[in-house]
């Protein structure tokens, strides 16, 4: 049985998709609102090996070795993967002997500036950083980051991975209804996103409940005006359920 490996699975934007979890639950640097895995339990921003590194690639050989038909092997989990100290040697591992399946990363975005993790990153394929926010109060309120974490801090980091990455980078734009979109913050998400520069914005909204059980999913019209602004700056679309 497979403790570090799941799936496949299909993904609403990659298709069917092995997961890799390198972080034990629910072990994160934000505590989302949205999020499905729930509360962060250890709230951390320091990176180790959190899981032992040689099972994740005796798993991910095991799957691997039958063929199976994949769109994407991605990182994800139940916290966040960049925190794990040897994420990058297992993207080594996979482009090195499995280089027939793209590399995804599902990640807040908050360590993407940190040079050591854009050089472990520098064989990955595709990268989904998340943009909930539009400014400190509302990263305060969506994210709920520990007080010392700076939104214009993550906005930099963005533009700097962006900016030095090989691979594509897909920015993940999370609409919370009543929180980030409005039409001063949707103005503001169009001069974030202008910055960053990302090959193509996925605008989204809640799939499945989350933390807080009066999130709603956005209104079409909301969704429209998210579209019409951010079109004007980068490619767009909205992530719908299928």
């Amino acid at each position: 049985m497979s403790r570090y490996v799941f799936g496949p699975l299909q993904s609403r934007r990659l298709g069917v998709s092995l997961g890799i979890g390198l972080i034990p639950k629910k072990t994160c640097n934000l505590n989302c609102i949205y999020c499905e895995a729930g509360e962060t339990t250890d709230a951390t921003c320091e990176r180790k090996e959190y899981v032992p590194t040689k099972e994740v690639l005796a798993e991910l050989d095991a799957v691997l070795k039958t063929a199976p038909k994949l769109d994407s092997i991605t990182f994800s989990g139940l916290g966040e993967p960049t925190l794990h100290s040897h994420i990058g040697e297992v993207i080594d591992f996979l482009k090195t002997h499995y280089p027939q399946y793209r590399v995804t990363l599902l990640t807040n975005g908050l360590l993407l500036g940190d040079k050591k993790l854009q050089e472990e990153l520098r064989h990955i394929d595709l990268v989904i950083p998340s943009l909930d926010a539009s400014c400190q109060e509302e990263f305060d309120a969506i994210n709920r980051p520990s007080p010392a974490v700076r939104f214009e801090d993550t906005i930099q980091s963005l533009a700097d991975f962006r900016h030095q990455a090989k691979c594509r980078v897909a920015l993940e734009l999370f609409i919370v209804p009543g929180i980030n979109d409005s039409d001063d913050a949707i103005a503001r998400f169009a001069r974030h996103v202008k910055r960053i520069a990302p090959d193509i914005v996925q605008l989204n909204t809640l799939d499945r409940p989350g933390i807080d059980p009066q999130l709603q999913v956005a209104p079409e019209a909301t969704i429209q005006k998210f579209l019409a602004a951010i079109g004007k700056v980068a490619p767009v679309e909205a992530v719908r359920k299928k």
